[in-house]
């Protein structure tokens, strides 16, 4: 198997890049890492070098690059079909995939009102009913996938579809954004994964600071 490059942004801010980062990893696939941080008001016009669009995530494979989050999940479980980046149920593959496709394009009031921040104090803001309408749709994602499959994951184990939403479950926390209980157990299995904390170790210790992290 050739070798796998994944570039990624700041591990603080990048939601993004978090997704299949923690995908790959989550899964035991290898691949180099490349972070090219947005230390620059504009981004970083390094980006450009390696990616079309101008933005990470990017993931090279012999030459051939994949961009966008869910894209590159989608390629990597093609390559390793016994990884478990998919389901392999076809049904619950199906769902896997809805999930991930409406948190891609969707709850963007959610995003709008609490940017990824892994320094940010945790601290409750008052929130719009957008927002809690958001996070009321995406407890009952969480708690229907975890109660059809068993979980502790959404399809039982960990899976690309846990993936896409990993930077909701660190939102969730650093907006001390009020939820179930059975989502709080959700997110600690989350926070548990050996990926989850190695990221957000590295993103702790991270020298660039975009904005405000206070806010």
């Amino acid at each position: 198997m050739d070798k796998l490059t994944l570039y990624i942004g700041n591990k603080n801010y990048s939601s993004w890049s978090f997704r299949p980062w923690i995908a790959l990893t989550g899964c035991g696939i290898a691949f180099e890492e490349v972070l090219i941080p947005f230390d620059f008001p504009g981004g970083n016009p390094r980006i450009r070098e390696v990616s079309p669009t101008g933005r990470v995530p990017m993931l090279v494979h012999d030459g051939f690059r994949v961009w966008e989050s869910l894209a590159i999940i989608e390629y990597a479980a093609e390559l390793f079909p016994d990884a478990g980046l998919l389901p392999h149920d076809r049904q619950a593959r199906s769902l896997a995939r809805s999930y991930s496709m409406e948190m891609l394009s969707g709850f963007v009031a959610l995003r709008s009102a609490c940017p990824m921040n892994m320094r940010r104090p945790v601290r409750r803001l008052d929130l719009s009913e957008d927002v809690m309408a958001d996070v009321a749709r995406i407890e009952t994602i969480w708690r229907e996938a975890r109660s059809r499959s068993g979980g502790p994951f959404l399809f039982g184990a960990f899976s690309g579809a846990d993936a896409m939403f990993a930077p909701v479950v660190s939102r969730l926390e650093r907006y001390d954004i009020p939820v179930a209980a059975d989502t709080l157990e959700y997110m600690a299995t989350m926070k548990a994964l050996p990926a989850w904390r190695a990221w957000e170790e590295a993103a702790l210790h991270e020298p660039w600071i975009v904005g405000e992290d206070e806010a």
